[in-house]
């Protein structure tokens, strides 16, 4: 091992956009080499897992959201989630936006659960991921590029759905899991 302090050493802009930017990194790995890493930077999420019912019943009723993802191909089940509208914004804040604006509810109670990297091969872009109990009804706000649906089902059935393959998104298999481990473990 080297005594030199793995990390950055100069990074090269490649795009600025709306949502990411990416860079070519150079870097010093712990071993003291160097080398280029192509990085997108994300300014992250917030996202949500939005309980109907009682976290700590038999089998709380699940708020997900059929939404049209064109990178995946089609349509995807997802929690609600979203960046923040400014830097700095609280992710709570984010997280309670996000909620209303694209399922029109309202937390009572918002808990954080987790922080996951989505995919820290090649980005630094971090979701919180919320518990969001005592719902009730606010406003819907979608952006232009939103096409979701509501889909509500008991929590057993999202689980059964994560083990077929059906619901495959990372932050969503991340939230319902974790939610699923927190309602059973009160």
């Amino acid at each position: 091992m080297s005594d030199v302090e793995p990390g950055l050493i100069s990074s090269r802009p490649i795009h600025q956009g709306r949502i990411v930017n990416l860079a070519i990194d150079t870097v010093r790995f712990p071993d003291g080499s160097t080398g280029e890493l192509e990085m997108i930077r994300h300014s992250g999420a917030a996202a949500v897992v939005p309980l109907l019912s009682d976290p700590h019943g038999d089998d709380p009723q699940v708020l997900l959201i059929r939404q049209y993802r064109y990178a995946s191909g089609g349509y995807l089940l997802e929690i609600p989630a979203g960046r923040p509208d400014r830097p700095g914004e609280d992710w709570e804040v984010c997280a309670r936006r996000e909620l209303e604006e694209e399922t029109g509810l309202v937390a009572g109670r918002m808990t954080l659960l987790t922080t996951i990297f989505t995919t820290p091969g090649f980005t630094d872009e971090q979701i919180r991921i919320f518990l969001a109990t005592d719902l009730t009804a606010g406003q819907h706000k979608l952006d232009p590029d939103e096409f979701l649906d509501p889909v509500v089902m008991p929590i057993s059935e999202a689980l059964e759905r994560i083990r077929s393959g059906e619901i495959c998104d990372a932050k969503t298999v991340c939230g319902l899991l974790y939610a699923a481990g927190y309602s059973l473990s009160r």
